[in-house]
């Protein structure tokens, strides 16, 4: 298996990634970022390519819009044995992205909070987040997803050991990305069921 070549970072819970990501620098790998977690990683000294400039397209609608574009998605879930796909990726100048760092807005701890509104919930309802770590764990066989920041040392030392991760491990990280995107959706759920929704009048 090819080793590892390109990290896309986007977090909420930055615990721990100016480490990480320094570690994978330092073993060559370009560092794709959004936001605030492109800000954190510079900070650090680090060199970070934005997302925006990696698709060509501009984040936008207040970054509802940022990660959902075909040089990001395309980059994740191509299969690498698959000639064909291989084909429309080297077409369409999709580059590929090995490793996703993500986890994902802080629903539950917004709406804890008694004064939550409505308005103030949905938006932080991730859509970007699950979607990216859908694709990367969907993509297990190739990519290896990262939610967890306690998966971090495993990962960086297989990485050092042989460039990429073991096929065990990407399996274990793909049930962690669909065990916690299925209790984020629930969350979403179980809170919305208990709200009145907007009146007429709003």
């Amino acid at each position: 298996m090819e080793k590892i070549s390109r990290a896309l970072i986007s977090l909420t819970d930055k615990s721990g990634i100016e480490e990480f990501a320094t570690a994978l620098a330092d073993l060559g790998i370009e560092l794709l970022s959004t936001g605030g977690t492109a800000a954190k990683l510079r900070a650090a000294g680090l060199a970070v390519t934005d997302v925006a400039e990696f698709t060509g397209f501009p984040e936008m609608l207040d970054g509802r819009v940022k990660t959902l574009h075909p040089r990001v998605h395309g980059g994740i879930l191509h299969q690498r044995g698959n000639p064909e796909h291989r084909r429309q990726c080297a077409a369409h100048g999709l580059l590929p992205i090995d490793l996703v760092v993500v986890n994902l807005y802080a629903f539950e701890k917004t709406v804890v909070n008694p004064d939550c509104s409505l308005v103030d919930a949905i938006e932080n309802i991730d859509i970007g987040g699950p979607t990216l770590l859908r694709a990367a764990a969907k993509n297990f066989n190739d990519v290896t997803v990262v939610v967890d920041p306690a998966d971090y040392p495993q990962v960086l030392a297989e990485l050092r050991a042989g460039g990429n991760t073991l096929p065990a491990t990407r399996f274990y990280l793909m049930q962690k990305v669909f065990a916690l995107t299925a209790a984020y959706d629930t969350a979403i759920s179980n809170w919305l069921a208990r709200q009145s929704g907007p009146t007429s009048a709003e």
